[in-house]
């Protein structure tokens, strides 16, 4: 059974995803597109996209396996599958279903699926090393799992956000601490049983154009500031603050948001027969 901080903590992450109107950004669509890119998946293959969002990842990999393959999407935010279904609806493709499942929670068969994906989600397990033996689990031999993770530095304007919400006594775990490395990502995937690792570090930042919006997703975001009981006054001052933080290191083009990405790939390795 769950505890109350692990409850709290879902809610929190609900909160945030179900009340994302703006998911689909450029940064989404180009993260899913590589991750999709990096699979090599091929026609036929049977796949699984967990924290599936909009569905960015799963709709572009339903349209390579094709009439013959399947590909299932699931999240546990309504509001981001809302989004994913109303997709299908226009696109008309029959090879793929989304449902409401908890990632941290899924039961899955043994030796299912070719590829299990998940794009710039994975740091929102609450245990990640027991999601991957599952996963693991789920995939055929030399299935591959793929996924995206950020440097435990990025992005750059969130590490930022952190340290200021600290001066308040408020300390944010860094949720890009488990994965925030090649070493400490090929480590854990060893671990579990996982070979032919690939690792590549893609950089998405960019120059900031609207700050207001990004305090504000950080401060609503589940790593962010949904639980603490401030009062408007002191909000306000830890807001001003950080915009005064912001503008210390920024320059002519304005703040440099440093998103370092990792497209991480391993296989499952065929089984030894005795």
């Amino acid at each position: 059974m769950a505890d109350s901080s692990s409850n709290t903590y879902k809610q929190q992450v609900l909160n945030d995803f179900n009340n994302r109107i703006n998911y689909e950004n450029e940064f989404h669509r180009q993260a899913a597109a590589r991750l999709v890119e990096l699979s090599t998946l091929r026609p036929g293959q049977y796949v699984l996209d967990v924290a599936t969002g909009t569905g960015l990842a799963a709709i572009a990999a339903a349209q390579i396996v094709g009439s013959t393959g399947y590909v299932l999407g699931t999240d546990f935010s309504i509001g981001m599958l809302r989004q994913a279904k109303q997709k299908l609806e226009t696109l008309g493709l029959k090879n793929i279903e989304f449902a409401q499942v908890d990632a941290d929670e899924q039961t899955l068969p043994e030796k299912r699926y070719d590829a299990i994906l998940c794009s710039s989600a994975i740091v929102y397990l609450t245990d990640i090393p027991t999601v991957l033996h599952r996963w693991y689990r789920a995939l055929q031999p030399q299935g591959i799992v793929a996924f995206s993770c950020l440097a435990e530095s990025s992005p750059s304007a969130s590490v930022l956000f952190r340290q200021v919400v600290r001066s308040y006594g408020i300390n944010i775990p860094n949720p890009n601490e488990l994965l925030g490395s090649h070493e400490r990502c090929r480590d854990l995937l060893e671990m579990v049983g996982f070979r032919d690792i690939s690792l590549i570090t893609e950089q998405f930042g960019r120059y900031l154009q609207d700050i207001e919006s990004v305090w504000t997703g950080n401060a609503r975001s589940a790593f962010g500031l949904q639980d603490v009981e401030w009062s408007n006054k002191k909000l306000e001052q830890c807001r001003q603050e950080y915009f005064a933080e912001i503008e210390k290191v920024s320059d002519k083009k304005g703040y440099w948001n440093d998103v370092t990405m990792f497209f991480v790939t391993a296989r499952k390795p065929n089984e030894v027969v005795t």
